[in-house]
């Protein structure tokens, strides 16, 4: 690879970084796939040189933790898969979210993934977009019903249609449910892009990493005016538009999914995907090989990762999904929406962090428990500590660590800044527990 690895503490696949349980090695997929071939190479990688813990990540990645003293032999390993960047320094900023679904959503308005392709690889060869922050992240929308829009990007794009003409709305700092500040033509959207990123490296400081930094001293609109000077096309007045919202709940269960009319078959053969979470994002070799053995046997070879921390095998006859849904259960994956422990999101904890005020995994799994018992699946987020590693959004209901096995309660509350509104301080899970049962369904899992 040509270009060094600069120093960073953010994970990738070229820098394992230390935490208590080993070291940390975080790899970057494209659009959340892989495929079987290179599942089995992650979960080999976990199994010989780690603790055998693979977590999928609130980004649509995958990481390994625990990584013993041979981080040479597996990178290598996974280099082989195919799973590294094209150069070494690219590997920071190959940070391009999209919906799970690209390409096969019944409801997308266009397939993004040759676009996604362009943009990754301008990311991973263009040197100057190697200063961008490791957290500097794009976002790129094809109108699908499965779709994660509650994360915040520096840059999103979302496909729209007007006048029966596909435009990319996009926005700055913010995420597809917020106001567009424009849009462009489909075919300018890698255009767009460059731009962008090439006027916000030249106008932010060192210090401002990520976009909301620069906006909060440089007027948007002054920004637009000289992207327009960039730009070879016009940028689109489009006021008053706004994505429709995802449906909830798809990334979990079986769905149909698009089909080429060219290639239908038949009912039985019509293909769906399969959604099944990771048990608060956590998986280990056996689950990993399972799984994409299953890909290999009913599917169509492939593997693709969600925001949810959840993933889906897609390709599948509908004829074989109950015994591919059964097959994930028995490997210990989460296939139905009234398992309470699949609505749970849990850091890392006290056993791998330095920082974590709680063991918030096992506490999480008792909370599941407890919830199961009484019926309930709401969106519970457990954090160990205020930086909120585990969930790039607010969820429903947030329970900040403030010593071991103690929590306070939040409820989220669009006019309160952070977690949102305080219900109660250093509860127990069962206290906890039992004023989540009390509260309506109706305001925690909107």
């Amino acid at each position: 690879m040509s270009t060094a690895i600069r120093p960073s503490a953010c994970p990738g696949l070229l820098r394992i970084v230390p935490a208590l349980d080993g070291g940390i090695c975080r790899i970057k997929l494209a659009g959340g796939v892989i495929s079987a071939a290179q599942a089995l190479a992650v979960a080999d990688a976990a199994q010989a040189y780690a603790g055998g813990v693979i977590e999928a990540t609130n980004r649509a990645n995958l990481q390994i933790r625990g990584i013993g003293t041979e981080h040479r032999a597996l990178i290598e390993g996974l280099l082989a898969a195919g799973l590294g960047p094209t150069t070494a320094a690219g590997d920071d900023v190959r940070n391009l979210m999209l919906s799970p679904g690209a390409g096969i959503d019944r409801q997308m308005l266009v397939d993004t993934r040759p676009l996604a392709g362009q943009i990754l690889e301008t990311l991973q060869s263009h040197p100057r977009f190697h200063e961008l922050s490791a957290k500097f992240a794009v976002q790129l929308d094809g109108g699908e019903a499965l779709a994660m829009l509650g994360h915040h990007h520096d840059l999103w794009l979302a496909a729209m249609r007007q006048d029966g003409r596909l435009l990319l709305a996009f926005g700055l700092a913010g995420s597809p449910v917020d106001k567009p500040v424009a849009a462009v033509p489909l075919e300018a959207g890698h255009e767009l892009l460059v731009a962008v990123l090439e006027l916000f490296l030249e106008r932010a400081r060192p210090e401002q990493t990520r976009m909301r930094h620069l906006l909060a001293e440089m007027p948007l609109e002054d920004f637009l005016a000289q992207l327009r000077q960039r730009l070879g096309v016009a940028l689109l007045d489009i006021d008053g538009w706004q994505r429709p919202a995802a449906v909830e709940g798809l990334h979990i269960g079986t769905y149909p999914q698009r089909v080429d009319p060219l290639l239908a078959t038949g009912p039985e053969r019509e293909p769906v995907y399969i959604g099944a979470v990771t048990p608060l994002g956590r998986l280990d070799p056996a689950m990993l090989k399972g799984v994409a053995q299953l890909a290999r046997q009913y599917g169509d070879g492939s593997l693709r990762f969600t925001p949810w921390q959840s993933l889906l095998l897609p390709g599948i006859a509908s004829a074989n999904a109950p015994a591919v849904t059964a097959q994930l259960d028995q490997l210990g994956l989460l296939c139905r929406p009234e398992q309470a422990l699949a609505h749970l999101i849990a850091c890392t904890g006290s056993r791998g962090c330095g920082k974590a005020l709680a063991e918030t995994k096992g506490d999480a799994l008792r909370l599941a428990a407890l919830l199961q018992g009484h019926g309930r699946q709401p969106e519970v987020h457990l954090s160990a500590c205020s930086r909120s590693c585990a969930s790039a959004h607010v969820a429903p209901a947030t329970l900040l660590a403030v010593a071991p096995g103690r929590y306070d309660l939040y409820f989220r509350d669009a006019t309160q800044p952070g977690f949102g509104r305080l219900r109660a301080r250093n509860l127990t899970i069962e206290a906890a527990e039992a004023l989540l049962d009390a509260r309506p369904r109706s305001h925690l899992d909107d």
